[in-house]
């Protein structure tokens, strides 16, 4: 890790000459979340600080289109970190980019300004808001099947486990670029991981994210194998999640903890449970954005599609941790949907929308389901009101693209730019013939 962290375009100029850097690789991310990339040499970062550098932005998933194609990359300079995978005495670094129009102001579609937006939103009440995501992935012999490397289980150690020398050059690798890691360990299925990373406020760990998922690709990349997000690679096992632990914090006070409460919540995080609870049909499109999403968002399998709150049970879509009760540091809110393909910036936004508009609107907490929601049958769960997230990605899309809140937390161009997207998506997918129609069809009818 860089010993001194950049603030300024002085500082990433110094750090450059310090640590002999030739190449600094520019990360966007389109608005599906893949990373976007070209470098320029050192030479050329003071006017990359100044006027950003110009791309063919009709050539990015959602950008612009072809007669507004012009974009400028403008580099935040305390994103800049060496990138540990490179040559040493080559070494190479990157930074995050926000995404101008040719007059210097931001691009709508960009999903980092998005994130952004709704930050400055919190900000105006003196909130920050801090996430904690669990990503969990897989890793096979290659990228063209799901041949595994281990029959692991959850916390085996390594006879069991044959990725724990993959795990731990990614934890080390991720620390070199600044990011603080809680724990790792062998996930439930087969050749499943996670990596847990240490809470951060909002933007930093949707770039922290992003890095993340480059880093994993990496090390496996470099011991033969292959990793991937992908959130339902093998029938009949678990999927990959990403449990988003979050919390708003006014200064070094979490808003969300009170003491005198049963539950030590506030009232404030009470309302922002209920609009998470009440908009989660609608965050499902951008929490869960593939097809392959809703393999995973099956009852059973440790994935919640029953919308309701609890504390301990982990059936329940909202789950408030009960590791250290009581401590107002340790409260938080755990939105166990999510996946670790999606696309944190829009993720993160729409999260926190859904979150404040409990808030302003005063949203009413239900009481909390302590039962096994997968044992329960229809009626019961109808007598505790519970309903369930939307079963396919046409069905998310359809949710949410009736909701307002989602299309103010993303501004008209991201939010109708990836609802087309998903759309043809689902189209593409709908008109194929899939090897399980093949196998189930052909032989009788």
């Amino acid at each position: 890790m860089i010993g001194q962290k950049a603030k300024t375009k002085a500082d990433v100029i110094n750090l450059v000459k310090k640590h002999n850097v030739k190449f600094i690789r520019f990360w966007f991310t389109d608005i599906l979340g893949q990373v976007k990339s070209f470098a320029v040499t050192s030479e050329e970062l003071d006017t990359a600080f100044d006027e950003g550098m110009g791309f063919d932005g009709s050539s990015i998933k959602g950008y612009a289109r072809i007669d507004e194609s012009d974009m400028i990359a403008k580099p935040d300079p305390t994103t800049f970190q060496l990138i540990p995978w490179r040559p040493k005495d080559k070494a190479v670094a990157r930074m995050f980019c926000d995404i101008l129009n040719p007059d210097g102001t931001h691009y709508e579609g960009d999903p980092r300004y998005a994130l952004k937006r709704n930050l400055e939103r919190l900000k105006k009440s003196g909130l920050t808001f801090y996430l904690g995501p669990e990503l969990e992935f897989f890793y096979f012999k290659d990228s063209k099947g799901t041949e595994i490397l281990d029959e692991g289980g959850y916390f085996d150690l390594t006879t069991l486990d044959a990725a724990s020398d993959l795990r731990r050059e990614t934890v080390l690798t991720l620390e070199e670029m600044g990011i603080k890691v809680e724990y790792s360990h062998h996930e439930v299925a087969p050749s499943q991981h996670e990596i847990d990373l240490r809470y951060a406020d909002a933007l930093t760990m949707a770039d922290n994210v992003i890095t993340y998922r480059v880093v994993v690709k990496e090390v496996a990349t470099k011991y033969g194998c292959y990793a991937t997000f992908m959130p339902k690679p093998i029938f009949g096992q678990n999927g990959s999640g990403m449990h988003t632990h979050q919390s708003l914090f006014k200064g070094k006070r979490n808003a969300f903890y009170d003491a005198k409460d049963k539950y030590n919540l506030s009232d404030m995080a009470k309302k922002y449970i209920a609009g998470l609870l009440k908009h989660s049909p609608e965050i499902t499109a951008f929490a869960n954005q593939w097809v392959n999403s809703y393999k995973r968002l099956v009852p059973g399998y440790e994935a919640p599609v029953y919308v309701a709150w609890a504390r301990r049970n982990r059936s329940a879509l909202v789950r408030v941790p009960m590791y250290k009760p009581g401590k107002e540091q340790a409260t938080r809110i755990e939105l166990r949907s999510p996946d670790p393909a999606c696309n944190p910036y829009l993720a993160f936004s729409v999260m926190l929308a859904a979150g404040l508009e409990g808030i302003e609107k005063g949203y009413k907490l239900p009481e909390p389901v302590e039962k096994d929601i997968f044992n329960l049958d229809d009626k019961e769960k109808k007598k505790l009101g519970i309903t369930s997230l939307p079963g396919n990605l046409i069905k998310a899309i359809e949710v949410a693209e009736k909701s307002e809140v989602m299309r103010k937390a993303l501004g008209d161009h991201i939010f109708n730019n990836f609802i087309t997207s998903k759309k043809l998506e689902w189209d593409d997918y709908r008109i194929r013939i899939h090897p399980y129609e093949l196998d189930r069809y052909l032989p009788v009818l």
